[in-house]
């Protein structure tokens, strides 16, 4: 599915829960990175959908049917990314509760230092 397509998805999605954060998204690399509050958030890209969440949450939405986020087969698998199963993208619902998940888990995570230029 096409980036663009997916921010189309968790904009409805989102619109569905509670989330206390300014949501942003921007062009990365071919693909669109969500951002909560200024922090990485989410990857829309040839991939899939995928969210930053909790080791505890990523095995949940793994035990479901999700993966972790690889964009290309020789790099590393993500290890904090995990890509939502296509069936759920037709549950706005469902990609609500997991985007708020995610959210609530970025939050906690501190500021990364901005590199010295």
């Amino acid at each position: 599915m096409d980036p663009k397509q997916l921010q189309q998805i968790v904009e409805e999605a989102i619109s569905t829960v509670q989330i206390d954060a300014i949501v942003t998204f921007r062009p990365m690399f071919g693909g669109i990175l969500g951002y909560v509050d200024g922090k990485a958030w989410c990857s829309l890209s040839n991939v899939g959908l995928a969210f930053k969440l909790s080791p505890t949450d990523q095995e949940g939405l793994i035990a479901n049917g999700g993966v972790r986020l690889q964009y290309e087969p020789n790099q590393p698998p993500s290890k904090q990314y995990i890509v939502i199963p296509t069936p759920y993208l037709e549950e706005p619902n469902t990609v609500g509760r997991w985007a708020a998940k995610s959210a609530a888990f970025v939050a906690t995570l501190p500021e990364k230092k901005k590199a010295k230029g």
